[in-house]
């Protein structure tokens, strides 16, 4: 009994502890609501009204501050975990995500050099030709950084975007452009350009800056391995030696090596760089058709037998097998080729580089029936438009013959045009196609359409080039010249050939006389630029300056006709007979061009009266020069 007793008390306290507790409560409320109640029916005074706004207007600040501080801590903790991602997944070579969250970077905030760096390196080496966009974009932030600059240029002449390559290099400072890494660049653009002797000069002003650079010593080695002065080229070969040694550069130095003792038909050199490239780890496909190009000059008994071991390894790559059909095709083996195809099944014939290299070997061949037959049928893909260019290849030296106007060629001729229409890479190739079967009328057309397209316009200029001079066609040649001359301003030649025809035709004398001197002052022992330099003295009534320049040349190079003409009207204007007989000599039975024919018969006329008045020899020049002769470049 007592202890329920003791549970009955205990349970009592606790509801009338509960009650207190509530009834407590509920009374400190009440109190609040009428103590709140009674603050605001008691009338408000200004001061208290203000301090109660400004106490408010505070807090909303501190409000909207403390929002706007923690959404920015959250932006930039995403903006650094995207970053931190992107560059993670661009060094572990996640080229494609790295893309990714570089955008989504982007999107937020659209001039992010560190995104845009990421996406710029991650085309580059995905080969895509949005990194030049994405270059661009940090150059036009960083317009004075020097660095930016050059890494677009780099990209664009990457792509073939001369233009945007040129400008990026002319917005490179002048204090800057003496650095190692602006030659370079500005050399690799006059590469592109056509301009080599200008390259050769930028990648010479690398290595002066930086010596020790390897990769500077490697380009200058490579380029000047070709020069014709003895001093460069020996050189360059003991350079080339020494980096066949260092791994980065060995195949490298290997190829230049055995292209230089091929051409110096050097066997025993040619065959040891032969066997070395032959065991290097970088050894290409490509490497196997150098080492042929080897043999076959120098060891034909050898070149059979390592062509017959090519064939079966090419014939399991369907571009290793074009590319060596390709090269037996551009060394008068396109015969071996008809044979060996026979021997091949048709399904290792079936890649469209196969039926495109299958094709140009018939072609060669002359061997019209089965080149139509094959360009009927199988798989051409995106070179459809070259199997209709080569049936009308077919078409027309099948009927070429006959006399009879050809409209079958015409149709699949322009067919093929149409297909290839702005795409330059396909004009390219109809193009070249074109002029090697000397369809001029066609060539002609799609080579002015090439030279629109910067990376392509120096060869189709010099194509343009050939074809006006062959058909004497001097008005439309000069235009080539200054478009020549405007795309590669430094290149000497080319500047003395604009001045050269501008004088004979009466073009724009005064500039032709300005770009003759230039020429001269770049490259005064250049053959081409010192006699026209002495020609513009001449026409301006100083041959006396002029006859000291030719005098200082080879003689032996003087020979060449086209040469000869000058120097002969030179020779004749300063009364030396004998001299100017034997140049005109040189000249009068060889082709020589309209307008020198022209100057080749002042030059006659002039030593009809010298002849008749003789004056004084004055350091004639020896009459005894050698009839070597030596083109001029035109």
């Amino acid at each position: 009994m007592r202890g329920s007793d003791e549970r009955t008390m205990r349970v009592e306290r606790g509801q009338e502890m509960a009650g207190r507790i509530k009834h407590g409560g509920c009374g400190r409320a009440r109190q609040l609501f009428f103590g709140l109640n009674s603050f605001f029916q008691r009338p408000l005074r200004p001061a208290r009204l203000a301090v109660m706004v400004a106490v408010a207007a505070i807090a909303l600040l501190l409000g909207a501050l403390f929002f706007g501080y923690s959404s920015n801590l959250y932006e930039d903790w995403r903006e650094r975990r995207l970053l931190h991602r992107a560059t993670a997944l661009l060094e572990e070579g996640e080229l494609g995500e790295a893309t990714q969250a570089s955008q989504e970077l982007l999107r937020q905030h659209p001039d992010s050099l560190p995104a845009l760096h990421i996406l710029a390196d991650a085309a580059e080496r995905q080969n895509l030709e949005e990194a030049v966009s994405w270059r661009e974009q940090i150059a036009r932030q960083l317009p004075n950084d020097v660095e930016s600059q050059l890494n677009l240029a780099s990209a664009a002449l990457r792509f073939g975007k001369l233009d945007v390559a040129r400008g990026a290099l002319d917005r490179v400072p002048s204090s800057d452009r003496d650095r190692a890494a602006f030659h370079v660049v500005a050399g690799w653009l006059a590469r592109a350009q056509g301009n080599f002797a200008e390259q050769e000069e930028q990648f010479a002003a690398a290595v002066s800056k930086e010596p020790k650079n390897d990769l500077y010593q490697f380009n200058l080695a490579a380029l000047q391995i070709h020069s014709g002065d003895p001093e460069k080229n020996t050189k360059a070969r003991d350079t080339l030696q020494r980096l066949s040694q260092v791994t980065p550069y060995r195949a490298g130095a290997l190829r230049a090596l055995l292209n230089d003792a091929v051409a110096r038909n050097d066997r025993t050199a040619a065959d040891n760089f032969a066997q070395q490239l032959q065991m290097s780890p970088e050894i290409t496909f490509g490497d196997y058709l150098l080492c042929l190009n080897f043999y076959r000059k120098l060891d034909q008994k050898k070149f059979r037998l390592v062509l017959d071991r090519v064939k079966p390894f090419a014939a399991r790559d369907p571009s290793n097998l074009a590319s060596l059909i390709d090269w037996m095709n551009q060394n008068g083996l396109a015969g071996d080729v008809v044979k060996w195809i026979d021997k091949l099944p048709q399904s290792q014939l079936g890649s469209t580089q196969t039926s495109v290299a299958v094709a140009d070997a018939y072609a060669s061949t002359k061997n019209w029936s089965r080149l139509k037959r094959w360009t009927s049928t199988g798989i051409w893909g995106d070179s459809d438009y070259l199997r209709l260019a080569y049936q009308a290849i077919a078409t027309r030296q099948s009927r070429s013959r006959s006399g009879t106007p050809n409209t079958e060629f015409e149709t699949l001729w322009h067919s093929a045009e149409k297909l290839a229409s702005e795409q330059p890479e396909r004009e390219l190739a109809l193009a070249r196609l074109a002029s090697k079967w000397e369809f001029e009328n066609e060539s002609e057309e799609l080579w002015q359409r090439v030279a629109e397209n910067p990376p392509m316009r120096r060869e189709a200029l010099e194509e343009l080039r050939r074809l006006y001079r062959g058909k004497d066609e001097t008005a439309k040649l000069y235009d080539i010249l200054r478009r020549l001359h405007e795309t590669s301003p430094n290149e000497a030649p080319i500047t003395a050939d604009l001045a050269r025809l501008g004088l004979n035709l009466g073009e724009n004398t005064e500039r032709s006389h300005q770009l003759a001197k230039e020429a001269y002052d770049r490259t005064p022992n250049e053959v081409n630029c010192a006699v026209t330099y002495a020609f513009s003295l001449s026409r301006l009534g100083r041959s006396a300056d002029a006859l000291p320049i030719i005098q200082n040349l080879p003689p032996d190079q003087l020979h060449d006709p086209h040469a000869a003409v000058y120097v002969a009207l030179l020779l004749a204007e300063a009364g030396q007979v004998e001299s100017a007989r034997d140049y005109i000599a040189a000249a009068d039975d060889e082709k020589i061009y309209p307008e020198e024919e022209k100057l080749l018969d002042e030059a006659k006329t002039k030593l009809v009266i010298a002849f008749a008045t003789p004056s004084p020899a004055v350091s004639p020049l020896p009459a005894d020069l050698s009839p070597t002769p030596m083109a001029l470049p035109r």
